[in-house]
């Protein structure tokens, strides 16, 4: 049922929202039956025009009676009420978790997708679509650079994006930073050509290693390949991260047992743009890597982070600690759960 109020909701938003205000109506009057329609907009607070023609629609199936005293509930709308019920409650629940969710951590927007990715792998599928919805109403008409991180939920909501590209919107998907050394599938280069073909789009790669000395970095920077991509990085309006676990982040980029126990010893438990973190936030370790970098966030109006899983938990709240407010978190209820309850511990 879930995942079907999700696909309504992406089709037609506005049906849900007037499911849930006329769900209100008949639970006001079946409170307050009879009830007459200017006491019950005053209760509702809102206008008498508005109340009427949704009154009129509840009489037209069957669902109300309107009389000299008032309004009442039929037997027809007395099943639709109660059969409703539980679905508005879980529908409301999932809406006021996210807003929860938001505010624990400090960010603009979460959307919690039902499910645990820990268990349910086609959890993270429907990251996908919900990345493509975002995207499409937010937006602005024109050219939008989208930058990209790599990764395997990355690469997993890549496969799953849909249509983004209108007549009067075109998007230019490039790699937020360097990333030639990971399995080529979970590359930076690999998704932004993934999103371009799924979206519709166009991409551009950026051919430099992961990690590189400082002598390298210089003589890299000097590259004119790789100074037209790095200036469409500094553009860019949107980007679109993971956040990982901190040591298997470090093992799957090849770092040294020396380099492993560093991270131990100062409890890093979450990865993303390079960057290491404890769980109070603190940037324990970076990579210094090509391309965007954490502070270049804060300038950048469009911030998608995506991450799901119990396991996440603890590297979702160290990193968001970080994270500029425009974020918007793509995440499952299994993480947010876990967020939430260690809230309350």
């Amino acid at each position: 049922m879930n995942r079907d109020v999700e696909m309504l909701e992406r089709i037609a938003p506005d049906i849900i929202q007037v499911v849930e205000e006329r769900f209100r109506i008949l639970r006001n009057i079946y409170w307050m039956q009879p009830v007459g329609r200017r006491t019950l907009s005053i209760k509702m607070n809102v206008t008498e025009r508005i109340l009427r023609t949704e009154t009129e629609f509840l009489k037209q199936q069957n669902f109300i009676n309107v009389s000299k005293s008032g309004m009442t509930l039929t037997d027809e709308g007395l099943d639709v009420y109660r059969g409703l019920e539980s679905f508005i409650e879980s529908h409301s629940g999932m809406r006021k978790k996210e807003r929860k969710l938001a505010e624990r951590l400090g960010i603009a927007h979460c959307v919690i997708v039902s499910g645990d990715s820990d268990s349910e792998s086609k959890v993270l599928e429907s990251f996908g679509p919900i990345a493509t919805d975002i995207l499409a109403s937010h937006l602005p008409d024109g050219d939008n650079i989208i930058a990209v991180m790599g990764g395997t939920t990355m690469a997993t909501l890549a496969k799953n994006m849909q249509e983004l590209e209108t007549p009067s919107r075109h998007n230019l998907f490039v790699p937020a930073r360097g990333g030639i050394g990971e399995t080529i599938n979970i590359q930076a280069n690999s998704i932004s050509g993934m999103m371009a073909e799924k979206t519709g789009g166009d991409f551009k790669v950026l051919y430099v290693p992961e990690q590189v000395s400082h002598e390298t970095y210089e003589i890299l920077l000097q590259e004119p390949t790789v100074q037209r991509v790095l200036q469409l990085i500094d553009n860019a309006n949107c980007v679109i991260h993971s956040i990982g676990q901190a040591l298997r982040m470090a093992k799957r980029r090849g770092m040294t047992e020396e380099g492993l126990s560093m991270l131990k010893n100062n409890h890093a438990v979450a990865e993303s743009f390079g960057y290491f973190f404890n769980e109070d936030g603190k940037v324990v370790y970076k990579i210094p890597r090509i391309g965007l970098q954490l502070k270049d966030l804060e300038n950048i109006p469009y911030v998608l982070a995506v991450a799901g899983g119990k396991h996440k938990a603890k590297a979702i709240q160290a990193y968001i600690k970080n994270a500029p407010s425009q974020t918007w978190l793509i995440t499952d209820e299994g993480a947010a759960n876990q967020i939430l309850k260690e809230e309350t511990l």
